[in-house]
């Protein structure tokens, strides 16, 4: 049977979202665009999952932008090309304030919406085969606020610019060099790194790990002192069962089995 553009796999605590259209270089059309935010949403939801990935069905291709493809349909009118910009901003939406760890596993192109799914996550691990691109200038398009804002974090308002004023990509090496990237790894050794990497995450307290990507966040988006809500986090984990296990499990010179999820 045939899989849809975009599905979900589960591996205990890992869910991985899929991009599956190949011989488009998962191109993103607007069901991808939808099925993307559903999927987060449901993941989101689900207190099985710890931990999220992002990735192509292969080695082809992360994701090569939006479907231009379809341009002459969804922005065909004011009213429907304000109706796929808005499902598209929501997706992407989805994608940068999502609850739990998300990581992106990029090969080949990754382009356009597909970078700022990337930027979205909260750690890029990439093979040498990727290439970076954010390409609106030679479209006469703009990237939303939200999407240069997350490029600006990742490799600076220099850096930024350039990219946004020339569209040109950037190859896996450089993108590594300038933030774009956190690790570059060996194609045959992406797959397994980026598992291991999920299995030392779920193997945290995930109440530690979600407070640290809600206090980060916080700290990105301006937040310079402490808030109600950063104390709470601070002063709960000390009447957590987390807490109580990780510090017996440091006395009794072991690791910690944390439960929560």
């Amino acid at each position: 049977m045939t899989k849809p553009a975009i599905y979900r796999e589960q591996d205990g605590a890992v869910a991985t979202i899929v991009f599956n259209r190949p011989e488009r270089r998962n191109a993103l059309d607007l069901s991808m665009w939808e099925g993307l935010a559903a999927l987060l949403g449901e993941i989101e939801a689900d207190g099985g999952v710890r931990v999220a990935v992002i990735r192509g069905a292969d080695e082809r291709a992360f994701a090569a932008g939006a479907d231009i493809k379809e341009f002459g349909t969804v922005h065909s009118d004011a009213r429907t090309s304000q109706d796929y910009n808005a499902k598209v901003h929501a997706a992407s939406h989805r994608v940068a304030r999502f609850a739990k760890p998300l990581i992106a596993m990029i090969q080949g192109p990754c382009v356009g919406g597909g970078c700022a799914i990337a930027l979205g996550c909260d750690l890029r691990l990439a093979d040498p085969t990727s290439r970076f691109g954010v390409p609106p200038s030679n479209l006469g398009l703009v990237y939303s606020l939200q999407d240069t804002k997350l490029l600006v974090e990742a490799v600076g308002a220099s850096r930024a610019r350039e990219m946004l004023y020339t569209g040109r990509l950037v190859d896996a090496a450089e993108a590594h060099a300038i933030g774009l990237v956190d690790r570059l790894i060996d194609a045959n050794a992406i797959a397994a790194e980026t598992r291991a990497l999920c299995e030392a995450i779920c193997a945290s307290s995930q109440y530690s790990v979600r407070a640290a990507k809600r206090i980060v966040r916080l700290i990105l988006d301006g937040t310079a002192n402490d808030t109600e809500e950063t104390l709470r986090l601070f002063d709960e984990a000390f009447r957590g069962e987390d807490f109580r296990e990780g510090t017996a499990a440091f006395m009794a010179k072991r690791k910690p089995k944390f439960t929560f999820s």
